[in-house]
């Protein structure tokens, strides 16, 4: 049996150094196992600084971090995986490109059918409910039912994203293997303290087989 994990999911970021109050909260927690990597920069200097400052603050306390929509410098900067949109050809060539040595993870999918395309691909997980490019995100309902349908009928884990810290508790309860703290973790005064009380939400939760 397991207690589901946070997941992180990064603002845009163009230096390194950018996050870095979050990414060392993270690395003490405990609870945080995986982490998104997403770049403000497509300089390709810039972009493996940034991903390698990111990776030593993680990787050490057993964090895996994943690179956006970008296969190469995951390699390049010895990350753990890539994480791509949707059910169609990049995650076709994601997966052909990273196994069996790096995780593939999958987001934007935003129907039941596209989800089920995707987990037949077997990726190492599914997201539900990550902010649109827009900033739009669905309806806590909709990640909570989203969550709870893939949970009770499929083997591929899900993350759940959470828009807000008081979300945590019930997506972790529909039955989520890991809840996603998004972009606004690091505008808060006390990441620490957020990471503690989600983690103390997902211990509340009941474990999965």
């Amino acid at each position: 049996m397991t207690e589901p994990r946070l997941y992180l999911v990064t603002p845009p970021l163009a230096a390194p150094g950018e996050g870095a109050a979050v990414f060392a909260a993270a690395a003490a927690s405990g609870a945080v196992a995986c982490a998104l990597l997403r770049l403000a920069t497509n300089e390709p200097g810039q972009s493996k600084a940034v991903a390698r400052a990111v990776c030593d603050i993680l990787q050490p306390a057993g964090i895996a971090v994943v690179v956006e929509d970008d296969t190469r410098l995951a390699g390049r900067a010895e990350a753990d995986g890539v994480h791509v949109a949707g059910a169609g050809e990049a995650l076709a060539a994601a997966l052909k490109s990273m196994r069996p040595k790096r995780i593939v993870g999958v987001g934007a999918l935003a129907s039941r059918d596209e989800a089920m395309q995707a987990g037949e691909a077997e990726p190492d997980y599914l997201m539900f409910g990550e902010p649109a490019a827009d900033g739009f995100v669905r309806p806590l309902d909709w990640r909570v039912e989203r969550a709870g349908w893939w949970s009770e009928i499929f083997n591929v884990p899900c993350v759940a994203y959470a828009a807000q810290a008081d979300e945590v508790a019930a997506l972790a309860q529909a039955g989520a293997d890991f809840v996603a703290l998004g972009p606004w973790l690091f505008a808060e005064a006390d990441p620490a303290a957020i990471l503690k009380r989600a983690a103390a939400d997902l211990a509340a939760a009941p474990a999965r087989a």
